[in-house]
């Protein structure tokens, strides 16, 4: 039984008390003490309700514009502007998708006429996203102990949180292959292999006209004795829930992904196209770390809820002549499908290694089994962190 709860049994035997004092005894004393227990819940209701209007809550972020697990300098200011005193004023904070260092919990605060107090610490984010941050309700209990109300603090403040980048020392997905360096992937040079036979998605801009003269096919040119070597990275961006807890750990964890595939390649001078959608599918191209800040802002503002599946970008890249160039391909998603695993054999008969990251805490044993070998499937929880996953 909490404490609040033992007060009001408490104060109810003691009010019985007196009712049956002044029913059996009477005088002076019995109704001062009968008319002193009635009065005195409603001194207390009083009491909370100018706490309610009168006092004061300062807050503030040193920066609105944060990075996911970056720590930013934070302060709120507890402040009695009144002629008596408060007591039993204690502040909630919003903790599902932030926290705050150092602050004890449940701390219950009493101001002075003119006291002010200040507690400067740090709050941390812990999604991407932008949401309330900081103080969420204050809680005002009565001087006897009777009576608590909470209201929400009406100046809450919003944080816009920008995805963590992990840099990575090694790709545990990607171990096997052989990356090509940018100048390789992405140059305009002359070709030491000329050409191979035309395939469907092929771009018209590749076809080797003389050589397909000579030999009455169609030919198209391959680049620095390769016949593939780009990379590719392709992002779900559906959202998945209607709650915030629901879809903000997920997106996180996938743009993190993302991002940490991203800069993979981009320090190594590895050039990459990225694909995702935004309404309509959207790819952008990095060939280094000079194109990758960028990359990493527009990932940042990225939106999810567009319906539609990785199977409309596969086309999307192929319409343009950009898919059978690469030599493998990564996903970053939630769920697989039917249409993903026939996209998948499709590009490992064309030559292509597939990759898919998974971003679930469901077993992938029988998406692993639908699979049959032909693609490599790594797990990645929403929680868990990507070194040594990735």
């Amino acid at each position: 039984m909490s404490e609040r709860k033992m007060r009001r049994i408490l104060f109810l035997c003691l009010w019985v008390l007196s009712l049956w004092a002044i029913s059996f005894f009477g005088g002076a004393v019995s109704y001062g003490f009968f008319f002193g227990m009635t009065i005195l819940p409603f001194l207390s209701l009083l009491y909370i309700l100018c706490v309610y209007f009168r006092f004061k809550i300062y807050q503030e972020l040193g920066n609105r514009s944060m990075v996911c697990e970056e720590p930013t300098d934070y302060f709120f200011v507890l402040e009695n502007e009144d002629y008596f005193a408060f007591t039993g004023v204690s502040v909630r904070l919003f903790s599902d998708f932030s926290y705050v260092e150092e602050l004890p919990g449940d701390m219950e605060y009493e101001l002075l006429p003119g006291d002010r107090f200040t507690y400067e610490t740090r709050l941390v984010c812990k999604y991407r996203g932008e949401y309330e941050v900081g103080i969420r309700e204050v809680v005002v209990t009565d001087f006897l102990g009777l009576f608590r109300i909470r209201y929400e603090n009406p100046g809450k403040i919003k944080a816009l949180v920008s995805p963590r980048l992990v840099r990575l020392e090694e790709l545990k997905g990607a171990e096997e292959f052989q990356v090509p360096r940018q100048r390789e992937t992405f140059g305009d040079a002359e070709p030491d292999i000329p050409v191979r036979n035309y395939r469907e998605g092929d771009s018209l801009k590749r076809v080797h006209w003389k050589a397909s003269a000579r030999q009455g096919k169609l030919l198209v040119r391959t680049q620095i004795s390769q016949e593939k070597q780009g990379v590719a990275l392709f992002c779900d961006m559906t959202r998945y829930g209607k709650k915030p807890e629901d879809y903000l750990p997920l997106e996180n964890k996938m743009l993190e992904a993302l991002l940490a595939l991203g800069y993979f390649f981009a320090a190594r001078d590895t050039g990459f196209r990225a694909w995702y959608r935004q309404g309509a599918p959207v790819r952008q191209q990095v060939r280094g770390l000079k194109d990758f800040e960028g990359f990493y802002q527009n990932i940042a503002e990225v939106t999810f809820g567009e319906a539609g599946d990785i199977g409309e970008l596969l086309d999307a890249a192929e319409a343009l002549g950009e898919l059978w160039d690469n030599r493998v391909l990564f996903f970053v998603l939630h769920r697989v499908s039917d249409r993903l695993f026939q996209a998948v054999d499709r590009l490992a008969a064309g030559g292509i290694a597939v990759v898919i990251y998974a971003v679930t805490e469901e077993e992938l044993t029988e998406a692993v089994r639908q699979s049959g070998g032909r693609c490599r499937m790594i797990q990645i929880p929403t929680e868990a962190p990507l070194e040594g996953r990735l």
